[in-house]
């Protein structure tokens, strides 16, 4: 049987594009690691590697091999993150990227009894809406609302819950411009639109109870990239827009806000995280994801239950 040592050796050199790098990386001597590459490949029959005075490539056979190789060492690691999540409790620096509406909104509410629970852990968050690379740039989980997870690639993705948006105005816009019966009136009403839906034609994609879609065409008052400001300014009856419904459900239930048009919704957004990878996760960014799992979609049914006791 092969010296699962070895088989690492080999990967490293491979990966790192020659021994002195690759031994450079683990603390070997390069003439050391060379050995036991060559050992590996005499006790396989084959080579692995081409090697001349300046370059070092793979065979073949070696890319093969390589894969291989990987596989054991991502196997091995993740065995070795079994025990230690056993073992250890949740500590250390979990690094956070957040949407700002979600963190106001959301996860200002829950991040105290996650820190309560785990009192080793230390939260670094990010509050901002550009997108972040999180391999780039060190990010553990980032938190996004997106109407498809198409763009999250090659990351591993968490859903958390789903948002449904509805259209909302004030009773004092309603009384100046009449409460808009069908998709048409809206042309004629003041409207507030995030800079996403305000595109070059100020279309809006509304989808119909019965499943039927329309785009509807609109000339916004005002274009803000940000949705408390856009509730703010509904309830000062500046214009209507469309609102996540946790974020107007107290409004809604008090007369402040009116849902028009309830038989129209925009696409229905989803709240997830997305991460590198499950292996190699830590036990504080696990219990992170576990905790949004569930705190998240409690926190929708809080907000509701609190409202309709108001």
């Amino acid at each position: 049987m092969n010296d699962f040592n070895d088989m690492l050796y080999f990967a490293e050199v491979a990966e790192r594009g020659g021994f002195a790098a690759a031994g450079r990386a683990l603390g070997i001597p390069k003439s050391r690691l060379s050995r036991r590459v060559a050992g590996l490949e005499a006790q396989l029959g084959v080579r692995l590697l081409q090697r001349t005075t300046r370059t070092l490539s793979l065979t073949e056979v070696g890319h093969a091999y390589l894969r291989h190789c990987q596989a054991m060492r991502e196997s091995a690691q993740a065995a070795a993150d079994a025990v230690a999540q056993v073992q250890s409790e949740p500590r250390g620096t979990v690094r956070v990227t957040c949407p700002v509406t979600l963190a106001q909104t959301v996860l200002a509410d829950v991040l105290p009894d996650y820190l309560a629970r785990y009192p080793e852990v230390r939260l670094d968050m990010q509050v901002t809406n550009r997108v972040v690379n999180v391999v780039e740039e060190g990010v553990d989980v980032a938190l996004r609302v997106r109407s498809s997870l198409e763009e999250s690639g090659s990351m591993v993705v968490k859903r958390l819950d789903e948002v449904c948006e509805v259209l909302v105005a004030s009773p004092a816009q309603l009384a100046r411009q009449g409460t808009p019966a069908v998709l048409r009136d809206l042309a004629a009403m003041d409207t507030l639109l995030m800079p996403a839906d305000a595109d070059g034609h100020m279309g809006v994609r509304l989808i119909g109870s019965d499943g039927r879609e329309e785009t509807v065409q609109l000339n916004p008052r005002c274009v803000v990239d940000d949705l408390l400001t856009l509730k703010t300014a509904a309830l000062a009856g500046t214009g209507l827009c469309w609102l996540p419904d946790y974020m107007c459900v107290a409004e809604l239930h008090a007369g402040r806000l009116v849902q028009v048009l309830p038989g129209w919704q925009r696409p229905k957004a989803i709240v997830h995280a997305v991460f590198a990878s499950r292996r190699g996760m830590s036990p504080a960014v696990r219990s992170f994801l576990d905790f949004l799992g569930e705190a998240v979609p409690r926190n929708r049914a809080l907000a509701n239950q609190r409202a309709r006791a108001a």
